[in-house]
Parts: C-alpha cells; structure tokens; sequence
C-alpha cells in the first residue's frame, strides 16, 4: 500500500477518534498538506508534509508510513515524525497555556441556575 486517504491515515495515526471527526477536520481546513487545504479524499504518501489542528493544538507532520487499520499508539507513532520547528511551536503553545490560560476555555453554552446565582451575589453582594 503506497497511498491511503487522508481522513483514514489521520484516523489510523490517533490524531482523531473516529474517521467522521477527521473528515469533517479536513473539509473545515484544519489539515493542510504542504500548507495547501485538501478534501478528505486526497491521498497521503510517505514524504507529504501535513499541518493539523487538533483542538487547541498545532501539529506539523512529515508522513512515514501508512496504515490502513487502527493499531495501537505505539504503532500509530511511527507512521510520522514531528518537524523540529513544529514540536517546539506546539511545546511553547501548550506552556504559555499552562502559564495564562485562557477563562473562557471552561464556559460551555448558558450558566446553570446556580451560576447564576453565584453571578448575582458577586455582582451584588450578599444584602
């Protein structure tokens, strides 16, 4: 197997759960192949150079093996290498997020009853 489609590698390298998220991370332009957007059904070979987006995460990949099956981490670890630039641009990312992060990670969607309680006796103390 020389080529595979990249939704499938993307599956198989454990960068997303389900080949459903990887596809839909392809169409929205979050994996580009040699900083080019691609559609899911573009063929990835050993040698391509991919930069992925996966949450808060940038990954920059050069492709080395290809897997059609789901395997293990550890398998699915040798089927790319990290750039040098691109780890150390993720590593930084992820420590100046340690050091200042970001309150509004946290919120998801409308405040709870209790929430907006809490907001209530913040905004005007305890009477």
């Amino acid at each position: 197997m020389e080529e595979l489609r990249i939704d499938k590698w993307l599956w198989a390298a454990r960068f997303f759960k389900t080949r459903t998220l990887a596809q839909a991370a392809v169409e929205n332009g979050q994996v580009k192949v040699a900083g080019d957007r691609v559609k899911p059904s573009r063929s990835v070979r050993p040698g391509d150079m991919l930069q992925i987006r996966v949450g808060q995460q940038d990954w920059e990949v050069l492709v080395r093996g290809i897997a059609a099956l789901r395997g293990p981490a550890v398998f699915a670890r040798t089927l790319y290498d990290e750039t040098p630039d691109g780890m150390k641009k993720r590593l930084t990312a992820i420590e100046l997020n340690r050091q200042a992060r970001d309150p509004s990670v946290e919120l998801k969607g409308r405040p709870t009853k209790a929430d907006r309680r809490r907001l209530d006796r913040f905004r005007h103390g305890d009477e």
